[in-house]
């Protein structure tokens, strides 16, 4: 019997070891101490095979504490393996990894998150210019916008709106005030965006463009001092109108792969220049751009850089008037209206001196743009997805709270109740994760990671809110028009998946594939050293992070598994967590388990891991819920803890620990390695899988505070832009709401008398008139219903039209440029 307790009480201490994460001595010794004890009288009395046993395990941990011998005899051999199997890393997934920085993805892949670096992130602070600027410009031109007009009159972003954003610098809020700008923060930059997305995704765009990965920015960190002394000024005034070409007809998610050519060659003067011929597509502001801003691979076969033959990726400046220079037709992205076309260009020359940077940054464009894309998708896609997602909920409250069926308000049926919640979830969750990933940004962070799980969760979860709002509003939703207020966020949805990495990639190759490397506290170090052509310093290097790599896989196993089996009781959960303690803790411990299988999965597929994206997929999400819920529990504190509040903490965080728990099965029960399948089931699940969705009691409560207390609704929906005229489609949703929540008595009178008979409800009697000639109502009360009635009517009413007004806008029709990209020049062939 001694034996049993023996071996339960050295299981329950090598868990309990293994959250403390101790060193490989400390495994040598603690496994030693065991030994002992086990060959002790007191408990067997001798070594035996389990006494043996402990004592080989704790020599393997003496082997590894001990550097020489693990260099020797382990390191080396390992590092063999992996210089054999580790497939060769290219210059641009090279520069893309070393671009960015790591913020608080990095502790979710320790296992062991800081929640002090958590709390660190800065709450939602403006400065007194930047709130000034989202009050007063940023309402201003949302309350200018007419986006049927926009959308289906015009298919164009009118000139006035044009010269309201370039006459109050809408263009350059990220260049510095030095150099013209008004030089905002992340933060602000995520807000105004935002706010202009919930009235106009169209015009959202032309204002998050310029302020995003393009001209502007890259000149503003990589620019000569001439370049930017030129250009920014007229970028911040929109005398220049930027756009960036990247993508090309065979060079998508793939954009390292383009095939635009520039050629050094000797100018007439004998000077360096660029003879350039290019093809791309997709490009937002190309239509309307005077500065062209373009990628495309450098070739110098004789040198003249001195950067050798083929110096690589580069970014060059180009004004398209610029002889050669093909811009100006359009695509129709899903039927929006803001400019997007192709460019193409055919022995266009250039001077070297128009290299964004100069001669000095030919080759280096590939690692400048990942640099700026890190920190600008987290910025753009994520507010205005964000800012879709609580414009679709402050909508559908308003609708389903005003539209009744079968003598009651939508919003309380459960099947519309349940739409809601989802919406009231996702509302609060991205707001969350957008706040906290804009901080970041705005200290100077360039999360790669981060904003990689942003920009397709955000998306993803915007494109199921757009569908709920229109399950909620019905035929209302599918008939556009003037007053239809969600055909906008609908056509612009797909818009958000596919840029800036098509969601698919993201999830799959980019977000874990990408993630692991970059975040993992070790794995980055071993490859690196893998890589390193100086054998010897690689050894020491590879043996120094695989010692730590080996105690730290340890004691995450070893920490999942105590986590798994206690239930989290003894997770970390930060000072004074009080009423979210236990999330803290359910986060904690799932933060072990991904660790464990993060780990476990590139040990044991390696380079492979490209190729097998369900799984990557699959970790992605996992990686997605953690973050996000770990936002939700800081924006709950930066919010002062309100009561009122906590019903959409518990909402999203026992649907985000499920989803996590789902995503983990899917990675497990489909890992192509039966042993690893089965240690990592038996570590992540040793009781099975005990998480649950959210109840359906949950929900309600969720919605039912939602529609119950304004102030709530508000805080749910804020940033946005909130039209209180009853003119605008969705002014007249907020007035017409309000006062239907106060004339709800003198509905109830005027419903119960129709159902008993008392009053008849049909065209061509007035039956609110009768409702007073027979008490039912009051005057005052009657004359409640008469003005609900009435904007309800117009408020839930469709678009109609002439036949002769919905012949199409644009007669033209597409011609042979819909098949010249097989030629190779668009443009050209059209013309």
């Amino acid at each position: 019997m001694i034996e049993l307790f023996f071996c339960l009480a050295l299981l329950a201490g090598t868990l309990a070891l293994g959250m403390y994460k101790p060193p490989l001595w400390g495994w040598a010794a603690a496994l030693a101490l065991s030994a002992l004890t086990w060959q002790s009288a007191a408990v067997h009395g001798s070594t035996g095979l389990f006494g043996a046993i402990l004592w080989i395990m704790a020599l393997a941990f003496v082997a590894l504490a001990i550097p020489s011998i693990r260099r020797d005899f382990v390191s080396a051999r390992v590092l063999k393996f992996v210089r054999g199997t580790l497939p060769k890393v290219s210059d641009t997934e090279q520069q893309a990894l070393d671009a960015g920085t790591t913020g608080f993805d990095a502790e979710l892949f320790s296992g062991t998150p800081d929640w002090n670096k958590l709390r660190a992130i800065a709450p939602v602070v403006l400065t007194p210019a930047e709130q000034a600027f989202l009050d007063g410009p940023t309402e201003e031109l949302c309350r200018l916008v007419n986006d049927w007009q926009i959308r289906h009159a015009q298919r164009e972003i009118p000139e006035n709106i044009w010269d309201f954003v370039k006459k109050h610098g809408f263009l350059g809020m990220l260049i510095s005030k030095e150099h013209g700008g008004l030089g905002f923060s992340a933060q602000a930059q995520s807000l105004i965006i935002g706010k202009i997305a919930s009235r106009s995704p169209d015009v959202a765009i032309i204002v998050m463009v310029p302020n995003s990965l393009g001209p502007g920015e890259l000149i503003e960190k990589y620019g000569t001092d001439q370049q930017k002394r030129y250009y920014l000024p007229r970028l911040a005034r929109g005398e220049e109108i930027p756009c960036f070409a990247l993508t090309g007809p065979t060079s998508g998610s793939d954009a390292a792969t383009m095939r635009d050519i520039g050629t050094v060659i000797r100018g007439t003067d004998g000077s360096p220049a660029i003879r350039l011929s290019w093809d791309k597509r997709y490009i937002t502001l190309g239509p309307k751009a005077t500065l062209l801003g373009l990628a495309f691979r450098l070739f110098d076969p004789e040198n003249i850089l001195g950067e050798g033959e083929n110096p690589g990726i580069t970014l060059a400046l180009i004004p398209t008037h610029h002889p050669g220079v093909q811009i100006g037709r359009r695509h129709l992205p899903a039927g929006n209206a803001f400019p997007n076309g192709p460019t193409t260009g055919r022995d266009v020359t250039i001077p070297v001196e128009w290299i964004i940077g100069g001669q000095e940054m030919a080759g280096r464009g590939w690692s400048m743009l990942m640099e700026c894309l890190a920190a600008g998708r987290a910025i753009s896609l994520p507010s205005t997805a964000t800012a879709g997602a609580k414009a679709m909920l402050r909508f559908s409250s308003a609708y389903a709270r005003i539209r009744k069926q079968f003598g009651l308000p939508i919003s309380r049926m459960e099947g519309v109740e349940e739409a809601l919640a989802r919406q009231v979830e996702t509302a609060y969750a991205t707001e969350a994760a957008r706040a906290a990933t804009a901080a970041m940004v705005a200290r100077g962070e360039r999360p790669s990671v981060i904003s990689a799980l942003m920009k397709y969760q955000t998306t993803e979860r915007m494109r199921r809110a757009v569908n709920d709002a229109f399950d909620i509003h019905g035929g209302r939703a599918i008939c556009d028009g003037p007053s239809n207020y969600l055909q906008a966020p609908y056509q612009m949805v797909p818009i958000g998946v596919t840029v800036e990495g098509a969601n698919i990639l993201t999830r799959t190759l980019i977000t874990f594939a990408q993630g692991t490397l970059r975040s993992h506290p070790y794995l980055y170090r071993e490859i690196k050293a893998a890589q390193d052509p100086d054998r010897t310093r690689g050894l020491d290097d590879f043996d120094r992070a695989f010692g730590e790599h080996v105690s730290f896989s340890v004691a995450n196993a070893c920490g999942a598994l105590a986590h798994n089996l206690t239930g989290a009781i003894f997770a970390s959960a930060p000072e004074k967590a009080f009423d979210t303690a236990n999330w803290y803790r359910q986060l904690a411990r799932c933060a072990r388990s991904f660790a464990f299988v993060a780990d476990v999965t590139v040990a044991t597929l390696g380079g492979s891991l490209k190729t097998k994206q369900k799984l990557a997929g699959r970790l992605a999400d996992a990686l997605s819920e953690l973050y996000i819920l770990a936002c939700v529990l800081k924006r709950y504190e930066d919010d002062g803890r309100l009561s009122s509040d906590r019903v959409f903490v518990d909402l999203v965080a026992m649907n985000a620990l499920y989803r996590f728990q789902e995503a983990m099965r899917g990675v497990i029960d489909n890992f192509p390695v039966p042993a690893a399948r089965w240690a990592m089931r038996l570590i992540v699940f040793p009781l099975g899988a005990r998480f649950r969705p959210a109840p359906d009691k949950l929900g309600h409560r969720a919605v039912k505070t939602l529609m119950e207390a304004p102030a709530v609704r508000d805080r749910l929906t804020r940033y946005i832009y909130v039209s209180k005229d009853p003119d605008d489609a969705t002014g007249l949703l907020e007035v017409a709401m309000k006062k239907s929540i106060a004339a709800e008595e003198a509905e109830k009178k005027l419903d119960r008398a129709i159902r008993s008979g008392l009053i008849r409800r049909y065209h061509g009697i007035d039956w609110i008139g009768e409702a007073i000639d027979k008490g039912v109502v009051t005057e005052s009360e009657g004359q409640q219903l008469r003005e609900l009635e009435a904007l309800v009517a117009r408020a839930i009413s469709v678009d109609h039209f002439d036949a002769a007004t919905l012949k199409p806008n644009y007669r033209a029709t597409p011609g042979p440029a819909m098949h010249a990209n097989a030629r190779g020049y668009g443009n050209e062939a059209a013309e």
